[in-house]
């Protein structure tokens, strides 16, 4: 498998962005947030548990940051990608995956928050530029993640975590609910889909590009209006 790097940040979004201008209200860290997409409606819940995340993510929301932006990588079995600025209006065949605010968020690892199916992360650049694994201002992912057999889970471990050792719990869920293991531990997860996950099937399917804008849908999948809201029990 390929070297995974979510994000690969050379250069930097035109559109810059204080986020510290945005307050927010304590009711807002008990609200989820929707996001109204081209194919259907997401509804993600962030984590108390990871605050630098969820509270940067909520301010982006309150600004209106999301609205337009495209879901610019998407890979089937894997996970759904967006939070681009330069990617509201981009030509077709155009790279992405460039843009965001000039700060970055320090990692967040908790060993009880894995990347289940349906979780909501971070992108960031790669350890050879960002040991310390901080994660992008704007840009994250939502896993879709595929099912692991306990041998390729042991795999793993090996080759992709240096023998970091996933919990007995959190293998059972990959084996039978599934998502992306290799992850752990190296991008920080804030947050999970409440309802919706039939849409990120959805975008998760698109036909995307082979070209220089690689893993791009070939057809625009936007974030029409990123926007709080009530919490409900789905």
């Amino acid at each position: 498998m390929k070297r995974l790097l979510l994000l690969t940040a050379t250069c930097f979004s035109l559109f810059a962005f204080s986020q510290q201008n945005v307050r927010l209200k304590n009711k807002d860290r008990k609200r989820d947030v929707e996001l109204i997409t081209t194919e259907g409606n997401i509804f993600l819940r962030l984590y108390d548990s990871t605050p630098l995340h969820r509270d940067n993510f909520l301010r982006l929301v309150k600004s209106h940051y999301y609205d337009s932006i495209l879901f610019h990588r998407v890979i089937k079995n894997f996970m759904i990608q967006a939070g681009d600025p330069n990617s509201k209006n981009a030509a077709a065949g155009q790279p992405l995956g460039n843009g965001g605010p000039r700060y970055t968020i320090p990692a967040e690892f908790r060993t009880t928050i894995f990347h289940k199916r349906g979780v909501l992360a971070a992108a960031r650049e790669g350890d050879d530029v960002n040991p310390l694994k901080a994660s992008s201002a704007s840009q994250f992912y939502i896993v879709q993640g595929k099912t692991f057999t306990d041998k390729q889970i042991d795999s793993i471990e090996v080759v992709r975590l240096h023998g970091y050792k996933i919990p007995a719990q959190q293998r059972t869920v990959y084996e039978t609910i599934g998502g992306t293991p290799q992850l752990d531990q190296n991008y920080t997860v804030f947050g999970e889909v409440v309802s919706g996950m039939d849409v990120v099937d959805k975008i998760a399917s698109e036909q995307t590009s082979k070209g220089q804008d690689r893993d791009r849908p070939l057809r625009d999948v936007r974030i029409i209006k990123a926007k709080l809201v009530k919490r409900k029990r789905h």
